[in-house]
């Protein structure tokens, strides 16, 4: 059971990761701060949804 969900949250993570990398590579070519404000929320919610999943995992040890 707990390799089971190991994995899963291996899986999630590296999802988040790349998700923050494609962002991150967004935000240093976009071209007026306004862009990179735009981008600077997308990793904001990202940041709280990856925060909503270690709160979550914690509550179901």
């Amino acid at each position: 059971m707990f390799d089971t969900e190991m994995a899963s949250s291996t899986d999630s993570s590296a999802a988040v990761d790349e998700e923050v990398r494609r962002l991150y590579e967004r935000y240093q070519a976009a071209d007026s701060d306004e862009e990179r404000h735009v981008i600077a929320l997308e990793m904001g919610k990202l940041d709280g949804r990856r925060h909503a999943e270690i709160y979550a995992a914690l509550e179901d040890e």
